[in-house]
């Protein structure tokens, strides 16, 4: 006899919730950083997009605590590269 698999199926991924995007200066020495936060990725995944986000904006960066942070101020820039991605992104500061 055929059981129903409906109740047995796998719980749903998390979705994806909105990228923010942050403009820092607190404890940097007055330089101003942009922060990428919310990005539902693993590791390799987050470098790599660090790695693309730091090239098109011509600056420097780092991935520190599930977040990437892009020297200067490229708010605009993330956000339209992000969008074009498929990312639903929010910004602040």
């Amino acid at each position: 006899m055929a059981q129903c698999v409906c109740a047995k199926s796998a719980p749903a991924a998390p979705t994806q919730g909105p990228v923010r995007i942050a403009r820092e200066t607190k404890g940097r020495g007055g330089k101003a950083v942009t922060v990428v936060r919310g990005l539902a990725m693993d590791a390799a995944a987050l470098e790599s997009l660090a790695k693309q986000l730091k090239a098109a904006c011509g600056s420097g960066g780092t991935v520190k605590d599930g977040a990437v942070e892009v020297q200067g101020d490229h708010g605009e820039k993330i956000a339209a590269l992000l969008r074009a991605k498929g990312l639903v992104v929010k910004q602040s500061g």
